[in-house]
């Protein structure tokens, strides 16, 4: 599998490709839910994965993204530990993901120093954009994290024009579609945006 060659190389690389099933997946699906057990570790190729939370009263948000060359540590200490899954995983992008199995992924990390090391450095990623997260809900306010939330998908999309609702703003950040409908007018008025129907400019 080709797609996979700048990630690993070598034995792991064989065996990635081996044990890997691959598969695509069009913007919208959901790839894993919460309370459902972890068969297999995703690996992102092409495209991009969003990570959410739902809490018991059905309030979601948005904890980090995945893109190609990386894969969800959620799913990874889940998987191992035969938890149910704690998560849910959307894709954001036409994606195409190999899907590793989790005794394999598990196998790995004794087996190959490459595999361990790129487990451990996600975990890092990961923790610092949880961090991140929590900070952000904790201390900023929701104008600040408004264009956090646009600028991430402006990088992710490579594009300045990106296509959104905002319910789809409100849902990912956690909060009701009218206070986020309120903050991105106030933005479109000091130059920060512009908005047309389902779309935001960055400007």
């Amino acid at each position: 599998m080709n797609s996979s060659d700048s990630i690993f190389h070598s034995l792991l690389k064989n065996e990635v490709s081996t044990y890997g099933q691959l598969k695509k997946f069009p913007a919208g699906s959901v790839i894993q839910q919460e309370d459902s057990y972890i068969k297999a570790i995703p690996l992102v190729l092409n495209g991009s994965l969003k990570v959410m939370r739902t809490d018991h009263d059905g309030h979601e948000i948005l904890l980090y993204y995945i893109t190609p060359g990386e894969s969800c540590i959620m799913s990874f200490l889940g998987g191992i530990h035969n938890e149910t899954s704690k998560v849910k995983a959307i894709v954001e992008e036409d994606a195409e993901i190999l899907f590793i199995p989790v005794e394999k992924a598990s196998e790995w990390v004794k087996k190959f120093p490459e595999w361990s090391d790129f487990i451990f450095r996600l975990y890092h990623k990961r923790f610092e954009e949880l961090l991140t997260a929590v900070n952000a809900i904790a201390f900023q306010k929701l104008d600040t994290r408004l264009l956090q939330l646009i600028k991430q998908k402006v990088a992710l999309y490579q594009s300045n024009e990106i296509k959104i609702t905002h319910q789809q703003l409100a849902e990912e950040l956690g909060t009701a579609r009218e206070a986020v409908s309120r903050v991105i007018k106030q933005m479109e008025n000091e130059g920060l945006v512009m908005l047309s129907r389902n779309k935001i400019t960055l400007m």
